[in-house]
């Protein structure tokens, strides 16, 4: 099973944190994934540090111009995704290295 998962995740003046939530997704052992990652218009260090990540194939990258919240910014990220699973992930919150390829391995068992 080699299935696309698209990691979704919304940053608001995140610069504190995202450098290492970043690193928590591309660093998973299920490796098919894209890191959708929506700026809402963050005043901080963000779009910088975001920047640094961009080399990565896996890693796509969009900006709104002013702040539309959560929920508009998520739903930003899955318009742009293309993997047939959608996972949510905030830039100050991080995961397990196995977390994504232990639910692929439970939805292969459904």
């Amino acid at each position: 099973m080699d299935t696309k998962v698209s990691v979704i995740m919304p940053a608001y003046n995140a610069a504190q944190y995202i450098a290492e939530s970043i690193k928590s997704v591309l660093d998973q052992t299920w490796r098919n994934i894209e890191l959708v990652i929506v700026n809402d218009g963050s005043t901080d260090e963000t779009d910088r540090i975001v920047q640094e990540y961009l080399s990565d194939e896996r890693v796509l990258y969009f900006q709104h111009d002013q702040n539309k919240g959560p929920a508009a910014t998520r739903n930003t990220g899955i318009r742009i995704s293309t993997g047939e699973y959608i996972a949510l992930l905030d830039a100050d919150d991080l995961w397990h290295r196995e977390k994504l390829q232990r639910q692929m391995e439970y939805f292969a068992h459904m």
